[in-house]
């Protein structure tokens, strides 16, 4: 029971990408679990929640510095801890 109050609230907006100012590497220390639209998903990269949308990758397509090219797609959106 001590860890859930040793959790940090879950942002706004998170990104999984280390060099996005959205990452909150404290966040990802414990299991996220996102919630689109009714629906678990565990490939999502990036998330707002005030915003309503996620992104997640395009099959495996990858842009020109081999990073997965990114899809945002709009919803209900829910995030929490596992």
């Amino acid at each position: 029971m001590t860890e859930a109050t040793q959790r940090p609230e879950l942002p706004d907006h998170l990104s999984i990408d280390a060099r996005s100012p959205f990452h909150n590497r404290a966040v990802f220390e414990h299991d996220i679990g996102i919630r689109f639209n009714g629906k678990d998903r565990t490939d999502v990269e990036e998330y707002c929640i005030s915003e309503g949308w996620v992104k997640v990758p395009a099959g495996k397509t990858l842009d020109r510095k081999g990073q997965p090219l990114l899809i945002k797609l709009k919803g209900q959106v829910e995030a929490f801890y596992r």
